[in-house]
């Protein structure tokens, strides 16, 4: 797979005379800029999606269910529609913001689809999180915060983890905002894109090898958090 990718993305001479172990000259535009791109917006909107879901589905996993629903069903009411039809008019209000071509346009753009997907899955989790743990951590005389911090957060970690894995995954693979919002420096979708267009199949190939071994790789890792039975034996 790696001397296949290596040898699509060089040039024939860097293919015919070469004996370098790493890709062509031209790699660095081509390739490495897009992958950064790609990786750096995922990491950071996974990282920006935890921080702002995790607390708030915490506290919409407490509400009485009737509230807690209708917050829920209100936050998946715009997966409802199309994501073009949701696409075009935020990247409209971008340009007006200047916010095309930045990394942090991107991750926004990123979040609104991201965010309430990951709230469903959280409020989930936290929901099958017994209260007796919380009674039980604040009768031993630990606060809100800590309760959370080193009892509830810990215990939800796997649903955490699954919830991550997929926010990480669609932002890796989102292509609808990165055409909307990129101009210069795109996407690795972007950048595959770009040249199944031109005609170059064989390079298009690799690219989309490449775009498949960091999901490989990811849901190899955190499979063991799919199992079922990780809340077992929070309560006595």
């Amino acid at each position: 797979m790696y001397k296949l990718n290596r040898s699509e993305l060089q040039k024939v001479r860097d293919v015919s005379t070469t004996k370098k172990i790493f890709f062509g000259e031209e790699t660095v535009q081509k390739l490495y800029l897009p992958i950064w791109k790609s990786f750096s917006v995922a990491t950071l909107t996974t990282i920006i999606a935890i921080i702002i879901a995790a607390p708030a589905s915490y506290v919409i996993s407490r509400m009485p269910k009737s509230i807690g629903y209708m917050i829920i069903l209100g936050l998946l009411f715009t997966r409802m529609f199309p994501d073009v039809g949701i696409a075009l008019p935020i990247a409209t209000r971008f340009v007006s913001w200047q916010l095309t071509d930045s990394t942090f346009g991107l991750i926004l753009a990123h979040l609104i689809p991201n965010l309430p997907f990951l709230a469903w899955i959280l409020v989930g989790t936290f929901q099958v999180i017994p209260r007796d743990v919380e009674k039980s951590a604040m009768i031993d005389g630990a606060g809100r915060i800590t309760t959370l911090r080193k009892i509830i957060f810990p215990i939800a970690a796997p649903g955490i983890a699954v919830g991550a894995m997929f926010v990480w995954l669609n932002s890796w693979n989102e292509f609808l905002y990165a055409r909307y919002l990129t101009t210069v420096e795109g996407t690795l979708p972007i950048k595959t894109f770009e040249i199944i267009t031109t005609g170059s199949y064989f390079t298009a190939a690799a690219y989309s090898t490449i775009l498949t071994i960091p999901i490989i790789i990811i849901t190899f890792y955190l499979q063991r958090y799919l199992k079922s039975g990780m809340l077992s034996g929070a309560v006595k």
